[in-house]
């Protein structure tokens, strides 16, 4: 082996490979001095705020309701007509070629020398020399002239202007969307003009520089904004709002947490407009032109009148629907402006534990928090209803009266003499031998009533106690439900001791993220009985919130054997309270038939994933209704020529138009049927897609519109 590391190859082939010489000398120069690189604009590593600068300034404009508007631009209300593209660039050429014989007509004096008269008549005789140069400008500037008046009016016959705006440069600017402009300082977002209204400078210049450096976030942006309508509402003063920027910048006014993101984003988030895309109005026939082609989104505005969906296993309703809502919410809590409880069963893609504040897994013995019962209340007939209506509120129809008022006058008979007594409510065990009759309980409890001299609730106890051996009384059937809670799996929860860490729903005063965790593999009964107990403690908090400007949503991923009579008349009286219900369901067999009409009645967004059954579909088609369509009937006769004229003509728009000579005959009449019929909820709705309708809080409407939620 040489020094150089390469193989000597002499005397050992027949053919050595001669090494090559090395580089050439390259004479030494000169040391040079080092160039000194640019200083960076900023720091290594450090961030930069042009990118939030960029999406804070993005135009939002005014759109439909459901529209994505981040960076929106609005479309028509009726779709133009199109000529189309080989009718169009046929009948241009066509022009120009009528264009070309014209001249070419006018230039060789096949049409007489008339178009010459007014040059001739403007141009005096002293300008008629041959080959003077005035003459020969003035000549060809009048051809230019008589040129140019034929090819407008060919170019307006052949429709150039269109061929121009459809394949020209207009159309490539529109292809390449162009970077957002800066605006005027009084209008730029990112210079908080709101604060410097109300004369708070300083701080509006703290929360610009942080923006752009880079230090702000979306969330920081619509914080800091909910912030500041707690100040122009009085409830907080200016100075202590200007304190809190001053002094922490882009992280003045934390949520409780200390959060500022969450830990991983799988949807579009704007915060702007509060809004979670969740896929693209397909570009069908079916969907108004305005919608197609934009972005669906959905925010507080349209959670405010709640939400059904509906679908198969499989169809997207968890990933494409429930979990951007809940990170949307989530975000949204993190900014002050929405509390969030997300129920769903243990094990589903409901989002990182870390992106909630409580966590509450029934079932789990690693849970850190427990479920209240009754709902944080101390109200003895306040907690009978909510427990009453999770209990039995799907047994009602069998009770005479149609609803849970005897079941909740038997929780109260025994809920109020045991606070009374014990100063808290019954666990689950203990209710259970009370709604059971044992004699040992009943007889403390008696005995508790007497010492204390309560006379009324020992009348309460006595009557409890004459009705135990009536026939058809409730006692048992409550009994019976309560020992599906009275299982070694959750010996551990709902204890009313003061042992535990409950979480209640009074809670949702303030913007909280709660998940609940459901164990339905086992428990599926003792599930849906805990998911109506969440659904009632649900409408019965938020109805008594002194701040209904922050929203508060429940979110079911699977709301079977949820829907109520007592669930139905909650929801209807969530849109005043500030709140909404995002309800899932795999097929409204799981909801009584004489529930489904008010249900839907209810709820103001509705929608239909892709796999429904006819059954289902039929429901829906009934509560989208029909609306008046122009129907029109045409009818096409081919014409036959019979010179060869007229088959040289006949072959001419062949060729033109791609299709044979016709006469048409259009009847055009106004019809009524359904937006969406039962056989196209079933069959024509493809895979990955939905068909929703929206109603937002203020009213306005969206009619149902085929949605690719993969979009």
């Amino acid at each position: 082996m040489d020094g150089d590391g390469t193989r000597d190859a002499r005397g050992t082939h027949a053919n050595p490979v001669p090494r090559p010489a090395g580089p050439p000398e390259v004479p030494a120069k000169p040391p040079e001095a080092p160039t000194v690189p640019p200083r960076p604009a900023r720091a290594p590593g450090a961030p930069d705020g042009s990118a939030f600068l960029t999406w804070l300034r993005t135009p939002r404009p005014q759109a439909l309701p459901g529209v994505w508007r981040f960076g929106h631009r609005p479309r028509p209300e009726e779709e133009p007509e199109q000529v189309p593209g080989r009718q169009l660039l046929s009948g241009a050429v066509i022009a120009f070629l009528v264009g070309w014989l014209i001249w070419s007509l006018l230039w060789n004096g096949y049409l007489g020398g008339w178009w010459l008269l007014p040059l001739y008549a403007m141009i005096p005789d002293s300008w008629a020399e041959p080959h003077s140069f005035t003459s020969v400008v003035v000549v060809y500037a009048y051809y230019v002239l008589i040129a140019g008046i034929i090819m407008v009016g060919v170019g307006r016959l052949g429709r150039w202007s269109e061929i121009w705006r459809r394949y020209g440069p207009p159309a490539w600017r529109r292809a390449v969307p162009g970077a957002v402009p800066a605006p005027a300082p009084e209008e730029d977002p990112a210079a908080w003009p709101a604060l410097r209204a109300a004369g708070a400078h300083d701080a509006a210049e703290r929360l610009a520089a942080d923006a752009r450096s880079g230090l702000m976030r979306d969330v920081d942006h619509a914080r800091i904004a909910r912030a500041w309508q707690g100040v122009q509402r009085g409830r907080h003063s200016l100075a202590t709002f200007t304190g809190a920027v001053l002094s922490q910048g882009a992280g003045a006014c934390p949520h409780p947490s200390g959060a500022r993101d969450l830990p991983v984003r799988q949807a579009r988030h704007d915060l702007v407009t509060g809004q979670v895309r969740i896929g693209t109005a397909a570009d069908d026939a079916r969907n108004p032109y305005a919608y197609r082609g934009a972005g669906l989104a959905l925010g507080p505005d349209l959670l405010g009148t709640s939400l059904l969906a509906v679908g198969p296993a499989g169809s997207g309703k968890t990933g494409s629907l429930v979990r951007p809502l809940a990170e949307s919410l989530c975000l949204h809590a993190l900014a002050g402006r929405a509390a969030v409880v997300v129920v769903g069963a243990a094990g589903a893609d409901l989002g990182p534990a870390d992106a909630y504040d409580v966590v509450v897994r029934i079932g789990h013995p690693d849970s850190v928090y427990d479920l209240d019962l009754y709902g944080g209340t101390t109200d003895p007939d306040e907690a009978a209803v909510v427990l009453a209506e999770a209990l039995v509120g799907d047994l009602t129809e069998q009770h005479q009266g149609g609803d849970t008022r005897r079941s909740t006058t038997v929780l109260a008979q025994l809920l109020g003499p045991f606070r009374a007594v014990h100063g808290r409510f019954p666990g689950v065990p203990e209710l259970r031998q009370l709604l059971e009759g044992a004699p040992g309980p009943l007889a403390e409890l008696r005995e508790g009533l007497r010492a204390a001299g309560q006379e009324s609730l020992l009348r309460e106890l006595d009557a409890r106690e004459r009705q135990l051996d009536r026939p058809g009384d409730l006692g048992g059937v409550l009994a019976d439900r309560v020992a599906l809670l009275d299982r070694p799996a959750f010996a551990p929860f709902f204890d009313t001791s003061g042992q535990s860490r409950p979480f209640s729903l009074k809670a949702l005063d303030h913007p909280v993220r709660v998940r609940i965790d459901l164990p339905q593999r086992g428990h599926a009964d003792a599930s849906r009985m805990l998911a109506r107990l969440v659904l009632a403690q649900f409408t019965a908090s938020v109805s008594v919130r002194e701040d209904r400007s922050l929203f508060a949503c429940l979110v079911l991923d699977d709301a079977s054997g949820v829907v109520t009579p007592e669930a139905v008349r909650g929801v209807q009286r969530l849109r005043s309270a500030g709140a909404g219900v995002v309800l899932t369901l795999r097929t409204l067999d799981d909801v009584p038939r004489p529930l489904r009409g008010p249900l839907l009645g209810a709820i103001g967004c509705r929608m239909a994933l892709s796999g429904l059954t006819p059954w289902d579909g039929q429901d829906f088609a009934e509560v989208w209704g029909k609306e008046w369509t122009e129907a029109r009937d045409v009818t096409d006769r081919q014409i036959i020529a019979e010179t060869p004229a007229g088959k040289a003509v006949h072959m001419l728009r062949r060729v033109i138009t791609g299709k044979a000579p016709t006469a048409r005959a259009v009847t055009v009449r106004q019809v009524e049927r359904e937006r969406w019929s039962a056989s196209e909820l079933a069959h024509a709705v493809p895979a990955g897609h939905a068909v929703l309708s929206l109603t937002s809080v203020k009213g306005e409407h969206a009619p149902p519109l085929l949605v690719d939620l993969r979009g």
